[in-house]
């Protein structure tokens, strides 16, 4: 079965295709939040997660998943926010 040239790839219909790819690579905890939420039902989400694990991805969204030196966090907080604890 060939492809049309005016049918798009599956490559070409991923959430990291078809929006700024800044977002993925954002600094705001909104835009972050966004770009997680698009890779929710993204076909390839499982396979984009583990192959960031595998190459600990250094920052940004993978596969819905924020990295950040390399490891999973739950959420980018903002700049400017106080200490979780006060410093000795």
């Amino acid at each position: 079965m060939t492809t049309s040239v005016l049918e798009p790839t599956l490559s070409e219909l991923l959430p990291c295709r078809l929006n700024d790819a800044e977002l993925w690579f954002a600094e705001s905890p909104s835009d972050v939040e966004s770009a997680k939420a698009l890779c929710g039902d993204c076909p390839v989400r499982q396979l984009c997660l583990s192959g960031a694990l595998e190459r600990r991805e250094p920052w940004g969204v993978w596969g819905g998943e924020l990295f950040l030196a390399g490891a999973v966090i739950p959420r980018k907080r903002p700049r400017g926010r106080p200490r979780k604890h006060a410093a000795a």
